[in-house]
């Protein structure tokens, strides 16, 4: 189910409601006080908060309506704990807690596999970092963290870097509105190997191409420079060497 569409999980996300925040504090205080229908309301109210945050994770592959319903966990675990006497909006204590509980539910399927006892120690990292955020409300340091743990601060990021969702090749870091740079396109390879295209041989396929063309696939392919490495030495931008370089290649393709 895409964004472009209005209906997720069955419900039509045209149709949510937005609750503002005098109303969130009010349902919140009644919430305190032991109000089921008001704890309901303030999940229905803020489904529209879920959505904005499942937005950010719509390339990674994952089915849509899957990661609605966890973050609507991680809403539920926001509403249960936020303290309405702190003054701080609702969404910006709701926000990483939605969030986190999405990371959480991708780290989980995640098709690298990490140690049961180093997940375990990320795992309580994550709610200590949760836990002094509700505190502070503000972002705890892997000192504090640390620290509230018991442990050392190398455990602490050793544990949270092996949960990091590793990142794709065809991510993208960089558009103008015209070619999209990815993060294959800033990857460089030194290693001794022939690349496919000393490999294949295209003498003939890149004779017809300029001079400058010829140049950014020798710096590209052949000295395994980045496109950042080139766009340097060349003098011209990233994005220009991005475009010339997918052009010339689809010119070599068309001509094999």
């Amino acid at each position: 189910m895409y964004y472009n569409k209005v209906e997720i999980c069955g419900i039509n996300t045209a149709k949510l409601p937005v609750l503002r925040e005098k109303e969130k504090l009010e349902l919140l205080q009644r919430i305190r006080a032991g109000d089921k229908e008001a704890r309901q309301e303030m999940i229905n109210g803020n489904l529209r908060l879920v959505l904005s945050v499942v937005q950010k994770f719509t390339n990674r592959g994952e089915n849509l309506d899957d990661l609605f319903q966890v973050g609507c966990i991680g809403l539920i675990k926001a509403i249960d704990n936020f303290d309405p006497g702190q003054n701080v909006r609702f969404s910006t204590y709701g926000v990483p807690m939605i969030i986190g509980e999405i990371r959480r539910y991708l780290r989980d399927n995640n098709a690298i596999r990490v140690s049961r006892s180093m997940r375990d120690t990320a795992y309580r990292a994550m709610q200590a970092k949760e836990k002094l955020f509700r505190e502070r409300m503000e972002e705890p340091t892997i000192d504090d963290i640390a620290q509230e743990m018991g442990c050392r601060r190398e455990t602490v990021v050793m544990a949270l870097e092996s949960i990091v969702e590793p990142m794709s090749l065809y991510d993208p870091v960089y558009s103008d509105g015209g070619d999209t740079i990815f993060v294959m396109d800033q990857v460089g390879d030194h290693s001794d190997d022939k690349d496919w295209l000393e490999e294949i041989v295209l003498k003939e396929a890149i004779r017809g191409l300029g001079e400058r063309e010829k140049r950014i696939l020798s710096l590209r392919f052949f000295a395994g420079k980045t496109q950042v490495e080139v766009a340097r030495e060349v003098g011209i931008s990233q994005a220009q060497v991005s475009r010339i370089e997918k052009g010339a290649l689809s010119r070599i393709k068309k001509q094999i």
